[in-house]
């Protein structure tokens, strides 16, 4: 190659480096001033991995970062609103009942301090039998011992709106106020019929049911499920495929959003900075490799579903990076 041709060639490489560095965002150089703890579920659920997965990559980011094991839903709406937490993994429905101060959160301040940063993956409303207990329908859960979920968590809550949609009440069963790892765990000894798990496919406690006794699905359907998404417009029609958990047929039920959550106090370049790289293909991947939830459901395209169109608004932050993606008006 001629001497003149090697310069050109080199000319354009330097050119073309310049023009990466201007087009990629710096990144923040005070990262290590903020600490962000992410607020996850029980070690048993899906929450657990998934959230810690967000906290070990911000933390390589080099932000301090801690992951901490909750109650789920309604703990993390709880301790983000009261400074326990600055990220937080809440169902949508529950998010909005607090921000509309309905449901569970009837009678209480409207909860406007929460801010959304990005949708996650939909949840699964899984009632959860087993084959030798006879319960096909809902209707069949009369007088049968019943696992709600714990007091206003987010599984209790998408208890009582599946009881009220099949026109039931907790009265009509033997309600026990379980958590689902609770009730998976009564089912295995005899104790309890039938388990709200309201999670994503494949949940470890289901699967680890699966190994001692036939699961089975009490599905939402029809008339009830028509109802359920007539009332609660967060909800969509989905399916639990027989492969999952080894039934014997596709289940129909109803599965609702869950979306990221975000200290309103975080600045907006803060908030802007996470979001570019957890959308980087370093974050999806390290993210992904948590549960295959995520690696399925977590991607730019479906960043804003279950937020968009409701009540809950978006951090500044957000809605600048989603605006500049193309994403927002």
């Amino acid at each position: 190659m001629r001497k003149s041709s090697i310069v050109l060639v080199v000319m354009a490489v330097i050119a073309s480096l310049a023009l990466a560095s201007t087009c990629a965002a710096a990144p923040l150089e005070n990262r290590s001033d903020y600490f962000i703890t992410v607020l996850t579920g029980p070690s048993s659920g899906i929450y657990f991995p998934i959230g810690g997965a967000f906290s070990t990559f911000i933390g390589g980011l080099g932000y301090k970062t801690s992951a901490t094991a909750t109650g789920a839903t309604a703990e993390n709406i709880n301790a983000l609103q009261t400074g326990q937490g600055e990220m937080a993994i809440a169902m949508a429905d529950s998010v909005i009942q607090a921000v509309e101060a309905f449901g569970a959160y009837e009678g209480q301040p409207p909860a406007k301090d929460l801010r959304a940063m990005m949708g996650l993956w939909p949840n699964y409303c899984q009632i959860v039998t087993t084959a030798d207990s006879g319960i096909k329908t809902f209707a069949d859960m009369k007088g049968k011992r019943v696992g709600v979920g714990a007091p206003n968590s987010g599984v209790e809550l998408n208890a009582r709106m599946m009881f009220e949609a099949h026109g039931m009440k907790y009265e009509d069963c033997k309600i026990d106020y379980l958590s689902y790892g609770e009730a998976i765990d009564q089912m295995k000894n005899g104790l309890c019929d039938v388990a709200f798990v309201t999670s994503g496919l494949g949940n470890a406690t289901i699967m680890e049911l699966g190994t001692s006794k036939k699961v089975s699905f009490v599905p939402v359907e029809g008339e009830a499920l028509a109802n359920l998404i007539k009332k609660y417009p967060f909800y969509i029609e989905a399916k639990i495929p027989a492969a999952t958990y080894n039934t014997d047929d596709d289940t129909t039920t109803a599965a609702v959003m869950n979306i990221m959550l975000i200290d309103e106090k975080l600045p907006d370049d803060v908030v802007y900075d996470l979001l570019e790289n957890i959308y980087s293909p370093a974050g999806l991947e390290a993210i992904g490799a948590s549960h295959n939830t995520a690696k399925i459901n977590i991607k730019l395209e479906t960043a804003l579903r279950g937020i968009v169109g409701t009540s809950v608004p978006l951090h500044e932050g957000a809605i600048k990076f989603y605006k500049e993606k193309g994403m927002l008006k």
